[in-house]
């Protein structure tokens, strides 16, 4: 009885999932994947030759993520490991374009490991190595002051580069700000196929929230339906960006509770 009972209290879930095509994990896994190449491939030589920025470097250690790196990782990963270097490198001159991970092994299929460790026992001289070898005209690294975004060196990482840097290459030091942001905010045409189904998912669970199927008028409060929201979309297979937040805006002139912030709203 306990078994029926979960599966009809899963049925309506998995109907909009089935409705929707809500892929499951591996599949899920694999699009991403074949997104993040196309990206790599496409997408990124294109927005270095807008940017100027030949040589993008991101740095980033485990538990202190660059956010930028976490959407260049395959979908198996979650987060950097250990130290992991990337290094984007390209020059129309020479007809080069080079995805390189200074690391001990690939960042999925797309991003080589490219340390000789042997050779190179310490990471940052096996960087130093690409960098003279290449000799960019202008190395991207993420610092920026005006967005959090493009600003995941952090000052360890930051310190240790630029003094392992020689004085030759200090110089063709700039912020990569354009190139991460329009990394960040770009959509390719694969993507674009993939957004409007997304959209559409949005638009079909909020429709059922603020429905009768989960409101009870003098029942049901706003924190019920904000609640209802995680659940949903947990039994989805689905994450939120945030919190979501849900409250009454009535016509009241004198109470602005129009303009009253989410934090300060009554849960009640």
């Amino acid at each position: 009885m306990k078994h029926l009972l979960l599966f009809l209290l899963l049925l309506p879930t998995a109907v909009f999932a089935q409705e929707h095509q809500i892929l499951p994990e591996r599949k899920r896994a694999e699009l991403m994947d074949q997104l993040l190449a196309d990206r790599l491939n496409n997408l990124l030589p294109r927005l270095m030759e807008n940017s100027g920025i030949d040589m993008w470097i991101l740095v980033s250690r485990e538990y202190n993520e660059d956010p930028v790196i976490r959407t260049f990782l395959p979908a198996t990963w979650h987060a950097a490991r250990r130290r992991t270097i990337l290094v984007f490198y390209r020059s129309p001159d020479k007809k080069v374009y080079e995805k390189l991970a200074i690391a001990r092994y690939n960042v999925g299929e797309e991003i080589k490991a490219s340390w000789d460790m042997q050779k190179f026992p310490n990471q940052w001289d096996q960087l130093m190595d690409i960098i003279k070898t290449r000799n960019p005209n202008k190395i991207g690294l993420n610092f920026s002051a005006s967005f959090g975004h493009a600003d995941g060196i952090d000052h360890t990482d930051y310190l240790e580069l630029t003094q392992k840097l020689p004085a030759t290459h200090k110089y063709k030091v700039v912020s990569a700000e354009p190139l991460a942001v329009s990394w960040l905010e770009t959509r390719t045409e694969k993507e674009m196929m993939i957004y409007p189904k997304l959209i559409r998912i949005t638009h079909d669970i909020i429709n059922e929230g603020f429905s009768e199927k989960v409101i009870t008028p003098g029942i049901t409060t706003t924190d019920d339906v904000v609640w209802w929201f995680r659940d949903k979309f947990r039994q989805l297979g689905l994450d939120t960006w945030f919190h979501p937040s849900v409250d009454v805006q009535r016509s009241d002139s004198l109470n602005f509770e129009h303009l009253r912030s989410f934090a300060n709203r009554p849960k009640e």
